[in-house]
């Protein structure tokens, strides 16, 4: 029926990629006010029903057309409110993506697609009368003995038993199913353990902790910039203890989900309460559990991945992002926000101290930290008795390699294995080798949708498209010109560890590289398989954040040299914080440590400013080359990509996507432009970069010109997409 122009509608952000908000009329008997707003509704949408979230109300216009009505409303007081829904509209306006997409982003997939808000109430498991009775008929010292005496003395907590025991879930289902425990609701914030003391701080870790408790109550940007080994996480939990003694909630974000399982042990023993986790490894269920027990208020500690940034935090008392320089936490497709810098906007608008540490700050965080505007806290000296590891730098031009590695390196690996220690060998490429080449003629193997080689795998067996994934078998002979001298050049992480099976066969070795981590707790359960003997580690980039080897004392870098050269002018910033995170896996305990640096290059800028006077010297190298250069942080970029399986319809849309964008002298448009990888998976690829050394300048060209690019007829043809800050510009 049509709609009286005064009647209050709802105005829905629904998720598809469209820049407005739907109206739509109450269910039938119900009333369109405020306390609609943050609540879910399920609507009718063409052909089919969505979820989304009211985000206002008001009358329609003299010009709406008849209107549906929502067919449910699925929340009795809204999800998104207060606080998180004011910075998810902020995200929505600074990256320019529809409301709805980024309220959906911040959901998990469980309530956006519906589903009530689960139970978060605690459980803990107790021995029933039957149980008392038939403990002595358990098979003495079995698991399910242990497990029932541990009951014996009373309710424990589940989270108390994931502190004790990893797998004690099958037992305990046993022994339910014979009637012997039952499972019983615990209080809301019920205590796990008693908190246990940590080490004693040393003077530059007290005073950092003192500065950051001090800021409680106000929102301040704290820089902990402290070299690897040097205790941040120790401040990180003397400051978490101090905000639960307030009564406030804290919210910690790691890069990586192998970080999350040792981070989970570590702070549910020293703090003593349910620490929560939160990453794209746990089932959909668990995750909207882990969500609705921080939106109750329950959950005190969280600890999760980029997407955890959009949790509730109605009792905030504290952020944290540890490896804040990581590239983990900018997302790369959809709404590429970045949860670093979300974590910023959320502790201003909650009035909370967020804590950004890194032994390798980005240039970025330091350049705000030297203007001011972010405290600066340093831990210059490795925590204990551990002392930085020494670096050698091992020049292999006309050297004999093997995989790689030269004599002298693998020499040195061998002095360490003898002595009852463990080595790293870093190298940042997965598979077998990065091409695979014929010696007659020169032919590669490219892949057929992209313009970049094919990586070999499986020990030579078969060929694999990062960029795309396809995949396909070695030929027997060479497409080109049917010889046999096919040949893989360069190593891998799999070269590698064939290659040092061979040399040291008596020794463990472990991979840890995407192939080998795609399960759950893999890389804790890799180097729990090399224990605290001999052994070797092969690894990449995932090796280099925030485990704790303390018999490591060798780390062995390889293959440096193509991160030297590149065209990007982030490269030198990642290269250096690679080397310098991957060198300070070595030495974090007694024993000395020692880096080797495998190059053709030892005497390049990069590496002489590193060796001469660390990160510290570098960064402000760097710096001031940014500066000379126009680059961030003295700059602002956003850029718009598109892709079409027909070139020109890329360049047609970039084309009038400059026009649509242009007018202001201060924001600069280069482009169109082929992407640097100009063909993945098919598609042809196009960019236009838009650079402004004022943001407030950027954001209002975007405001101003993004509104007229879904407009375009040319936007039909492609697939298009704006990511502001762009941390690749690929």
């Amino acid at each position: 029926m049509p709609t009286p122009s005064a009647a209050p509608v709802l105005r829905v952000a629904l998720p598809v990629p469209l820049p407005r908000l739907f109206d739509y009329l109450p269910p039938a008997g119900g009333r369109a006010d405020a306390d609609w707003i943050g609540c879910r509704v399920r609507v009718p949408f063409g052909r089919r029903e969505l979820v989304g979230v009211v985000a206002e109300t008001g009358p329609a216009g003299d010009d709406a057309p008849e209107l549906k009505a929502a067919l449910a409303r699925l929340d009795p007081e809204p999800l998104l409110a207060g606080e998180l829904l004011d910075s998810l509209r902020w995200a929505a306006r600074y990256y320019h993506e529809p409301l709805g997409q980024v309220l959906a982003t911040a959901l998990p997939t469980a309530l956006r697609a519906g589903q009530p808000l689960p139970d978060t109430c605690a459980h803990g498991w107790t021995l029933t009368e039957a149980g008392r009775t038939g403990l002595a008929g358990l098979r003495p010292h079995s698991r399910p003995r242990r497990i029932a005496e541990r009951l014996r003395e009373g309710v424990v907590a589940e989270d108390r038993l994931d502190l004790e025991s990893d797998d004690w879930r099958p037992v305990m289902r046993a022994l339910a199913r014979r009637g012997y425990v039952e499972r019983v609701a615990l209080p809301p914030r019920h205590a796990v353990a008693e908190a246990t003391p940590g080490p004693a701080l040393n003077g530059a870790q007290r005073a950092a902790v003192a500065e950051i408790t001090a800021a409680f109550g106000r929102f301040r940007p704290l820089l902990l910039e402290g070299v690897t080994g040097s205790g941040k996480t120790e401040v990180y939990l003397e400051a978490i203890a101090d905000t639960l003694r307030r009564g406030r909630q804290a919210l910690v974000l790691v890069p990586e989900i192998g970080l999350t399982p040792q981070t989970l042990r570590r702070f549910r023993a020293r703090l003593g309460v349910p620490v929560h986790a939160l990453h794209s490894g746990l089932a959909d269920g668990e995750r909207a559990r882990v969500w609705a027990a921080m939106w109750r208020g329950q959950a005190r500690v969280l600890v999760g991945t980029r997407s955890a940034i959009f949790c509730p935090l109605p009792e905030a008392g504290l952020i944290v992002v540890d490896e804040e320089h990581d590239g983990s936490y900018k997302q790369q497709d959809g709404l590429r926000y970045s949860a670093r810098d979300l974590a910023l906007v959320r502790g201003k608008a909650l009035g909370v101290p967020v804590l950004l540490g890194s032994a390798t700050p980005s240039l970025e965080s330091l350049h705000h930290a030297h203007a001011g505007r972010y405290g600066h806290l340093s831990l210059r000296q490795r925590a204990g008795e551990a002392r930085p590891p020494s670096v050698r730098v091992l020049d292999i031009r006309k050297r004999k390699l093997d995989a790689g590695l030269s004599e002298e390196l693998l020499a040195a690996i061998d002095t360490r294995l003898r002595r009852g220690e463990q080595v790293l060998v870093f190298k940042n490429r997965r598979g077998y080798a990065p091409v695979l080449l014929c010696h007659d003629c020169g032919w590669s193997a490219q892949c057929r949708r992209c313009d970049a080689p094919m990586t070999v795998h499986g020990r030579g067996r078969r060929l694999i498209c990062h960029h795309c994934g396809a995949r396909q078998s070695v030929p027997p002979a060479c497409p080109a010109c049917a010889s046999l001298a096919l040949q893989p050049q360069g190593a891998g992480t799999e070269r590698i560890e064939d290659a040092l099976a061979a040399r040291f066969p008596d020794y463990p070795l472990v991979r840890v590289d995407r192939e080998t981590t795609r399960h759950r707790d893999a890389v804790e359960k890799h180097l729990a398989t090399l224990g605290d003997g001999p052994g070797l580690l092969v690894g990449t980039q995932i090796l280099a954040k925030g485990h704790d080897l303390p018999r490591l004392t060798l780390v062995c870098v390889v293959g440096i040299d193509e991160g030297l050269f590149s065209a990007d002018f982030r490269a030198p910033e990642r290269l250096a914080q690679l080397l310098i995170q991957v060198a300070g896996r070595a030495g974090r305990a007694q024993a000395a440590g020692e880096v080797i640096l495998q190059t053709h290059h030892p005497e390049h800028p990069l590496l002489t400013t590193l060796l001469a006077g660390g990160y510290p010297a570098f960064a402000a190298l760097e710096l001031a080359q940014r500066e000379a250069a126009g680059f961030p942080p003295f700059a602002h970029l956003a850029l718009l990509r598109a892709e079409a399986p027909d070139e020109g319809a890329v360049t047609a849309f970039l084309r009038a996507a400059r026009a649509a964008l242009a007018g202001d002298e201060t924001v600069a448009l280069h482009g169109p432009l082929p992407a640097p990888m100009a063909r993945r998976a098919g598609r042809h690829r196009g960019q236009l970069l838009l650079s402004a050394p004022l943001r407030p300048a950027l954001q209002a060209r975007l405001h101003a010109g993004v509104p007229r690019l879904y407009a375009l007829p040319e936007a039909r043809r492609v697939r298009w997409s704006l990511d502001v800050d762009p941390l690749d510009l690929y």
